[in-house]
């Protein structure tokens, strides 16, 4: 089961292409700061701008980079079928180790049409499957009992919730079981989705944050209460500043201010505007993190 701190990880670009070298170095530094598995090409990763060729790149670099010390959980969603599909198919023969797939958007699917299209996904690719719910995004929202019929696929194995309903996780494991993998996809609620039977988060704090986001989720696995608290506080204010506007503009300016990459985005995003970084910079300091100087965050963006 995939469990604890799992980055969604950020796309690192400069004048307007990927940026490999920044790119190879955050993936082996998730790994040196002790994240449990790894996410490229979530949202966060900025999938929806990354033309298929960029997309299939990235998930196989990451791949190749990790080498089975931890797991990666490519992002293959998408609201064409028959894409997703084609990504989840690449995902499999490069080597990763899941499928993260969120909810088709702008079609709204009905609770059915969610069915057959995750089914028709498993079905093609012989890959476990971790569905992605988000409507406040995705505008759908996949059901406690249409989440159940897909669990009967067997290489259906969980979901990254992000409904922020923390209801959600106890009504999920009593329809669906223990056995079946449930992710947190809201930082600023997942330690209280853990204490609701959750096992981990796909994080966008834990760009930025890896080692504290991984100590946080080992502490609470040990029953260390007392760690599970101070991580959690001193992560709280990041919960909230890195999504003060449209992510992942707010994450990628606060991985400039680690020195990790530029602050680019892809349009139709912008990079964080002044009163964002403040924001960022001010939760950065709180969680203790290594800022860089202003001089040299003003060169890196």
């Amino acid at each position: 089961m995939f469990k604890g701190s799992i980055p969604a990880l950020i796309t690192p670009f400069k004048n307007g292409e990927i940026d490999w070298p920044a790119y190879d170095a955050f993936v082996e530094w998730q790994i040196e700061k002790g994240s449990h598995a790894l996410v490229p090409c979530g949202t966060t990763g900025e999938s929806p701008t990354l033309s298929h060729e960029e997309h299939k790149a990235l998930v196989k670099r990451c791949v190749e980079i990790t080498n089975k010390r931890i797991p990666v959980i490519a992002g293959t969603g998408s609201n064409s079928t028959r894409e997703a599909i084609d990504f989840t198919e690449d995902a499999k023969k490069v080597g990763a180790d899941a499928a993260l797939i969120v909810t088709p958007y702008y079609n709204k699917p009905t609770q059915a049409g969610l069915i057959e299209h995750y089914k028709t996904i498993a079905t093609s690719v012989e890959l476990p499957i971790i569905i992605y719910n988000i409507p406040g995004r995705c505008i759908i929202d996949m059901t406690v009992d249409t989440m159940a019929e897909l669990a009967k696929m067997p290489n259906i194995v969980g979901v990254k919730d992000a409904t922020n309903d923390l209801s959600r996780p106890l009504e999920t494991r009593k329809m669906i079981g223990h056995d079946f993998c449930q992710l947190s996809g809201e930082d600023a609620t997942a330690s209280a989705f853990l204490a609701q039977g959750g096992h981990g988060c796909i994080s966008v704090v834990a760009n930025i944050a890896p080692e504290q986001s991984a100590q946080m989720h080992e502490a609470w696995q040990n029953g260390d209460i007392k760690t599970f608290e101070r991580t959690r506080d001193l992560l709280a204010p990041l919960s909230r500043a890195l999504f003060c506007e449209s992510s992942p503009a707010p994450v990628k300016y606060a991985a400039s201010a680690l020195g990790l990459c530029s602050d680019e985005v892809r349009l139709p995003l912008v990079k964080a505007t002044e009163n964002a970084r403040k924001k960022v910079y001010a939760a950065m300091e709180h969680a203790g993190l290594n800022i860089i100087s202003e001089a040299k965050i003003a060169q890196a963006i």
